[in-house]
């Protein structure tokens, strides 16, 4: 037995005893050190975060935590660090401490989350904190740096650089890509739990313990690669990811929801004290969030999401690189106050045509963000040629849904519109036109060109 199976977390994989479960039937060893940081009240306050946010108003059974999701990849990294144990070239670099700082930064990967942080950081609302700075908060002070230091003789530092990527020897670039990279624990566990949870099949469709018992360091040998037998692995998890966010992430009524919430948290953040608001458990911060909302605008939209009927707004029109390339080209990446000010003039355009008046916060453009999803390009080592060739080379599949832009498959322009407008919008004669010419004036009101 080698250093790194002599990790007590490691070791206990193939034990009976000190284990958590969690679905599905999954076992997941806990050491008297790691429980020592799940008790830790930063821990424990991922039991009140929802992995999916806003998904269970579609999906209802999609209610299952960060605290869940965090046990999980914390497992996987364990799992594939039994798998490299008996690579030379991945033990020759990787020491045991370095594995050790790769478990606890998966177990904490998700510490700085806050409720339904990724939707409104997407915002981007001056003064608001973002979850890497909650982060840096509990693992430089408090009980989590005080059990790293004293139960694994790491630095809250060292797990912050493995985090973000800001220190890059060979040894940290080989965990780094283990924790966030094409065929990473993080994605491995939140499609197949996503999935789950949400009753889907989509995201369990690729073999997990086929792609791990397949992993290979790439040719530089400082990141993962995959060896020919987990090929078809690798192409079913593209494919489970590319379904994921079509079915789940981006169905329309998620993003309905999600709009919704984000122009609500816009109309009320000025009365909201920030800094207490992320530190709050979900159900507290939406208590917050419907106290704020005292106008007609904010209580309808926070009402319609979290009060005692579900009301989404309605998809009145959607747009794809490929049925509707000019329109989706105009807003896809926009800031988001420029995405408000075109809906605004939308409403005053519907409104000069029909017999009513349209409010600007009837209508909410929902559109990906500038930001994109990370690909997947990764190495398939084929043993027979002695070679290394990128997956794309050699997968119709990845070739089609991960080398070119993953977001533009999956990721529509969609214009909403409040359920008691949606009769009146539904009579316009050509809603597209109006769209581009809502856009055409914001572009002029804020000086810039189409």
């Amino acid at each position: 037995m080698n250093g790194i199976e002599r990790i007590p977390e490691v070791a206990g994989l193939d034990a009976r005893r000190g284990v958590i479960r969690i679905p599905p039937e999954i076992d997941i060893p806990i050491t008297p050190r790691v429980r020592r940081i799940i008790d830790t009240e930063a821990f424990q306050r991922l039991r009140s975060i929802s992995q999916l946010g806003l998904v269970s108003l579609v999906y209802p059974a999609a209610i299952h935590t960060r605290f869940e999701h965090s046990l999980g990849v914390y497992r996987l990294a364990l799992l594939m660090l039994k798998r490299f144990a008996h690579d030379d070239r991945f033990t020759d670099c990787v020491s045991p401490r370095d594995a050790e700082l790769l478990i606890v930064t998966a177990l904490l990967h998700d510490v700085g989350h806050w409720p339904f942080c990724h939707p409104i950081e997407d915002i981007s609302a001056p003064g608001e904190p973002h979850h890497e700075q909650f982060a840096r908060r509990f693992l430089r002070d408090g009980e989590i740096a005080e059990r790293l230091r004293e139960d694994w003789e790491l630095e809250p530092d060292d797990v912050l650089a493995l985090l973000d990527g800001s220190k890059s020897t060979r040894a940290l670039r080989i965990v780094g890509s283990i924790l966030s990279g094409p065929v990473d624990i993080d994605k491995m566990d939140y499609l197949f739990r996503d999935s789950l949870h949400a009753g889907v099949p989509y995201g369990r469709h690729f073999d997990q313990n086929r792609l791990i018992a397949s992993l290979w360091l790439n040719e530089a040998g400082d990141g993962l690669a995959i060896s020919d037998k987990g090929k078809t692995a690798a192409e079913l998890m593209v494919f489970a990811r590319y379904v994921m966010f079509s079915e789940v992430y981006w169905h329309h009524g998620v993003r309905s929801a999600t709009a919704m919430l984000q122009r609500a948290f816009d109309l009320v953040k000025e009365r909201l004290d920030l800094e207490e608001l992320f530190l709050l458990p979900e159900q507290t911060w939406i208590t917050r969030l419907t106290e704020a909302a005292d106008g007609k605008a904010a209580s309808d939209l926070v009402g319609g999401l979290f009060g005692p009927r579900r009301r989404l707004y309605k998809r009145l029109a959607q747009y794809s690189l490929f049925d509707e390339p000019d329109v989706y080209g105009r807003l896809r990446g926009r800031p988001y106050q420029w995405l408000k000010r075109c809906a605004e003039n939308f409403a005053d355009l519907a409104s000069s045509r029909l017999s009513r008046e349209i409010a600007g916060n009837e209508i909410i453009f929902d559109a990906p963000p500038a930001r994109r999803e990370v690909q997947f390009d990764v190495d398939i080592f084929f043993a027979k040629e002695g070679r290394y060739r990128p997956l794309g080379e050699v997968s119709p599949v990845v070739r089609a849904l991960a080398e070119r832009q993953f977001d533009d498959y999956v990721k529509r322009v969609r214009l909403f519109a409040h359920p008691d407008a949606i009769e009146a919008l539904a009579r316009l004669e050509n809603v597209t036109s109006l769209v581009e010419e809502a856009a055409e004036m914001t572009n002029q009101l804020e000086g810039s060109v189409s």
